[in-house]
């Protein structure tokens, strides 16, 4: 443990990683008291369903303009601006909370804007890690980075239950808002230390327009068969792995398996610790070789696992392999995300990143609409069994190219 925390002894990502801890707690309590409030006030699943719509497409449609601004703007300045505003936006919405006027459209309206803004923020805070922290230091970076984030997810709706009991949502809220109005004050004090900020300012480097920019993004993914291979196939993934985790899992639990919810609830929980296991596990690497072969073979396990909870093994071989699952997801993750950060240059990694968000997720939708389409016709069962198959043939074959194979 000792050696996947040893980036928090450089200050500035010290900083950075306080802050969106904090922040990530927050919006575990946002995402609680949101979907309480509108349990209440609607009870309407479709009313949910399309709030998540309303914050996923604009982040899909504006992210390539994100990945843009954060290459050609202080990125550090991208995150403080990104968290102020939202945090004014949720103060507007826990006021109108406690004010009893808060109506569906004022949600669709916020998540629209938080969809909008994470366009931004997300590509600015994947590129300003490797700005802020020496090569030596990105896997722990990264690890801790994955782990708070999971460690959010696993405290996160308990403690968010208690408050919304305790004070109602407005108090949730505004406690959300609160959260982004630390995080930002986290990055004032690193403001200086962004290399974006000073090419920026760099006169003798000509302005180029935006869409040279996005070539050239571009161009670098199409000119390493290596992200583009995986880009593509996590693409394809996105239908073959989330659309069973995430749409037929709560019915593999109750019909399949005939359990209630507080097993669906155990298992959630143990895949969420999988991730941390597994980040723990990698991040005490002080560095990654091998990572073609390191990263496919993760992706085969937890096709592997997937297959092996539509078996129809019972509720005790579903629990260990979603375990196993949540480790080789995180594996992959954390090695994805170092090859990123070291193998593409500095001044297009916002870019790069952005068409690997919009590449990776596009299909996502798909993949939800398929999972319970097929669930519907077959059994929860059967859409595992056949995910898990179709992904590991998908990752033989991604490991059958030779850039894969040899990336190190």
């Amino acid at each position: 443990m000792g050696t996947m925390l040893r980036s928090l002894k450089h200050r500035p990502f010290a900083l950075l990683w306080s802050g969106q801890t904090v922040s990530r707690l927050g919006d575990s309590l946002y995402r609680i008291a949101l979907a309480w409030w509108v349990v209440q006030k609607t009870g309407s699943p479709a009313v949910m369903g399309a709030i998540l719509i309303f914050s996923f497409t604009p982040m899909l449609i504006f992210v390539l303009i994100g990945g843009l601004a954060a290459d050609r703007l202080p990125r550090i300045r991208l995150m403080l601006a990104s968290d102020v505003l939202r945090g004014a936006l949720v103060i507007v919405v826990a006021l109108l909370a406690a004010l009893n006027v808060l109506e569906v459209w004022h949600l669709f309206a916020a998540s629209f804007v938080f969809g909008f803004v994470d366009a931004f923020f997300q590509p600015a805070y994947a590129a300003i890690i490797p700005e802020l922290t020496p090569k030596d230091l990105l896997t722990s970076a990264n690890s801790l980075t994955s782990v708070s984030g999971q460690v959010a997810n696993i405290a996160g709706p308990g403690l968010g239950a208690a408050i919304v009991a305790l004070g109602g949502t407005p108090l949730a809220f505004g406690l959300d808002a609160l959260t982004f109005f630390i995080a930002a004050a986290c990055v004032v004090p690193i403001l200086g230390l962004s290399y974006s900020q000073a090419r920026q300012n760099d006169p003798a480097k000509p302005r180029a327009s935006l869409w040279h920019d996005l070539r050239e993004g571009l161009q670098t993914v199409f000119g390493s068969a290596w992200l583009w291979i995986t880009i593509l196939l996590a693409a394809l993934i996105n239908i073959t792995i989330s659309g069973p985790m995430s749409v037929a899992l709560p019915f593999l639990v109750k019909t399949d398996l005939q359990m209630d919810v507080s097993v669906y609830g155990l298992v959630a929980s143990v895949q969420a610790i999988g991730l941390v296991v597994g980040t723990i596990l990698v991040g005490r690497q002080k560095r990654i070789h091998h990572r073609g072969w390191y990263g496919y073979s993760a992706l085969m396990i937890s096709g592997l696992m997937v297959a092996m909870m539509g078996m129809r093994l019972g509720i005790w071989a579903v629990i260990p392999a979603i375990f196993v699952f949540g480790i080789a997801i995180a594996a992959f993750n954390l090695i994805w995300t170092n090859a990123e950060q070291e193998l593409v240059p500095m001044d297009k990694l916002g870019r790069v990143f952005s068409i690997d968000q919009l590449g990776s997720f596009v299909l996502l939708p798909i993949g939800y609409g398929v999972a319970g389409w097929l669930t519907d016709r077959l059994s929860a069962s059967t859409v595992f069994l056949l995910g898990g198959i179709i992904t590991m043939i998908l990752i033989g074959i991604g490991l059958a190219q030779p850039d894969i194979r040899h990336l190190d």
